[in-house]
């Protein structure tokens, strides 16, 4: 191969982010003019132990002892509490007519009637720190983002707007967007998580979307976080869940969806008659349609005092909505084929996780949600050994089920092989189906290494490593000829190489490479620079040779390349995140895979940098 010059580090900013957001018509700049560099993370000081001149230090107790401050509150009706108000008409007293026409909320809010919240001082949670996962449960550092700039924060997570071509990066970005993190200084905590919930339902993770809005006390919801709020409910089916939102905030939505909730919740806090009117004022006023109205009434009653029975007709149904979606799978009615054939991803990664569907449904939505990121391979695992118990199952699941049985208990190593092979060969054969390599991520790695497997080591190394069995993958070292797919899998399952790569062993692979434009070699190539095992000089020159462009430089790259330099976890998690946006391998650079890789890298995240550059090679 041909050697070229040395890589260009001084090349020229592009106005764009990169060409990743080029293919997918991404505005020209994601981040705002004149944002900041990254700075580096503040090292949390001990607090401060109260004294005895504090302001808010109760007086001393007993010695030795601790001393105990109640909560003391006014009692309703007390001299001290204020005398209500009656309501105020305006002047104007409703007519009758009026008055009939009204909703429950509207009532509510002309009778002065609506909730309130009284939650004592000390059992309100506090905006500080919002998430759900601890820094010693798995989380990132909780003051990785306070000292960061609040634009660029605000333009990685606003860019998050579907999901990841890259399954270990959608696991990584979840881990970021749970962990219990400061919001940077200047933005408001709830905006922050706002935009945290918003990305995590975009990547189709409702419950940890759900999970991470309900850290924040429904009292303190502006609207950015209960719009994403109510997405996350909607896409866990968990209607009633967002009752409390609902009930509270009254009629500052007027929207269809929100309508049909508060007839719900109406319904679940005792209000069954007045919820079943409003529901059906909100279909005979056409606010909803009346599928989605039928649902709601269907929903309703299983509060307990509803009255008559709802027939649901899909006849004139054309789509399904989220909510649609929802409703019906909440009350248990079943959609016709027709609307799920046609139905987009979002309604496969909401199924994958919904525990009120039969298996079939869940099985069929089971792919797509393992190719993500959103099931591991142990939860897809448990789908199809459910599916082997099922006396009743019938058809491609239960056949897979039966499959990947025999994968594991197979009378010998070449008969559990020979179940694998069929599982990847689908009904389809060709390319196979990365759903199913993480399929047999735990019966690949229980095969022993043997030179009758070499053939299959490519594909059997991508699958232990979809599911980050990188122990187990370096077992065929000795197996695998220098130069395969094999070797590249096994090139960044190494935690701790004992020097460069060989160019020898690249060239091999890059000669054999089939793929387009030699993508997977351009895929190794970059991984291999990020993580610093090839030389400076090779880097220039496979640059060069495969036309990959390491050596330019846009806004993005610039920005996660100091935010690594600052060694900020976080902040590089996101924008890697923004960088790997995309649905398919083919939207993603050689260039961002190398600072992505890079990046997180210098940042402690090895393994996972390793665990994308394999996945590149195995899935570009």
């Amino acid at each position: 191969m041909k050697r070229l010059g040395f890589l260009a580090a001084g090349a020229a900013s592009l106005a764009v982010v990169s060409g990743l957001a080029l293919a997918q018509s991404a505005p020209q700049s994601i981040l705002p003019p004149g944002f900041d560099e990254p700075k580096p993370a503040p090292t949390p000081s001990p607090t401060p132990r109260a004294t005895a001149t504090s302001s808010q230090t109760p007086a001393a107790g007993p010695t030795g002892g601790a001393t105990s401050v109640p909560v003391i509150q006014p009692v309703p009706g007390g001299a001290s509490a204020p005398v209500p108000a009656l309501p105020s008409f305006a002047g104007k007293l409703p007519t009758l007519d009026q008055l009939e026409r009204m909703s429950t909320d509207e009532l509510d809010e002309l009778l002065g009637l609506k909730p309130k919240v009284d939650i004592p001082a000390g059992a309100r949670r506090s905006l500080a720190e919002v998430g759900v996962l601890a820094p010693s449960e798995g989380g990132l550092p909780t003051f990785s983002l306070a000292n960061q700039p609040e634009p660029l924060v605000r333009a990685a997570l606003a860019g998050t707007k579907g999901p990841l071509v890259s399954r270990w990066g959608h696991i990584l970005l979840r881990r970021a967007l749970a962990s219990r993190l400061e919001a940077p200084a200047g933005m408001d905590p709830v905006d922050f998580a706002a935009l945290r919930v918003r990305a995590l339902n975009a990547m189709g993770e409702f419950s940890a979307a759900r999970a991470l809005a309900q850290d924040v006390d429904t009292s303190n919801w502006n609207p950015a976080l209960t719009a994403a709020a109510l997405d996350a409910y909607i896409g866990t089916a968990d209607l009633v869940g967002a009752c409390p939102a609902v009930r509270l905030q009254g009629g500052v939505r007027e929207d269809a969806n929100w309508r049909l909730l508060q007839g719900i919740c109406g319904a679940f806090a005792g209000e069954a008659a007045r919820a079943k009117a409003d529901i059906s004022r909100v279909r005979y006023r056409g606010q909803a349609a009346s599928i989605d109205a039928l649902l709601a009434l269907r929903y309703a009653g299983a509060a307990g005092e509803g009255r008559g029975a709802v027939t649901i007709e899909w006849t004139d149904v054309n789509e399904l909505t989220p909510m649609r979606f929802a409703l019906a799978n909440a009350v248990g009615e079943p959609i016709p084929d027709p609307l799920l054939d046609g139905a987009g991803p979002y309604y496969s990664r909401a199924a994958a996780t919904a525990p009120m569907l039969g298996l079939p449904r869940r099985i069929a939505a089971s792919e797509l949600a393992a190719r993500e990121g959103i099931l591991s391979s142990a939860a897809l695992v448990d789908l199809y050994s459910q599916a082997y118990t099922e006396e009743d199952l019938e058809g491609p699941a239960a056949a897979l089920a039966i499959q990947l049985r025999q994968a594991y208990v197979g009378a010998d190593a070449a008969a559990r092989m020979a179940a694998i092979r069929d599982i990847w060969r689908g009904q389809g054969g060709g390319v196979i189906d990365y759903a199913r390599l993480v399929l047999t991520a735990f019966a690949a790695a229980r095969l022993e290494p043997s030179e009758d497997f070499a053939d299959d080591a490519g594909p059997l190394l991508a699958s232990m490593l979809a599911a980050g069995f990188e122990r187990d993958a370096l077992r065929w070292a000795n197996v695998v000829p220098q130069g395969s797919a094999g070797w590249a899998q096994l090139v960044f399952a190494n935690p701790a190489p004992a020097g460069s790569v060989s160019t020898g062993a690249i060239d091999d692979f890059v000669d054999d490479d089939s793929s387009d434009d030699k993508r997977k070699s351009q895929f190794l190539v970059a991984g291999l620079a990020g993580l610093g095992r090839i030389n400076q000089g090779d880097v220039s020159s496979y640059s060069s040779d495969l036309k990959m462009g390491l050596g330019s430089a846009t806004r993005w790259t610039r920005a996660i390349d100091s935010a690594a330099a600052v060694d900020n976890q976080a902040l590089v998690t996101f924008l890697a995140g923004l960088g790997m946006q995309g649905t398919d391998w083919k939207q993603m650079t050689p260039r961002h895979l190398y600072h992505i890789v890079s990046a997180l890298n210098r940042v402690g995240l090895s393994a996972e940098a390793r665990m994308i550059a394999a996945e590149a090679v195995a899935r570009g």
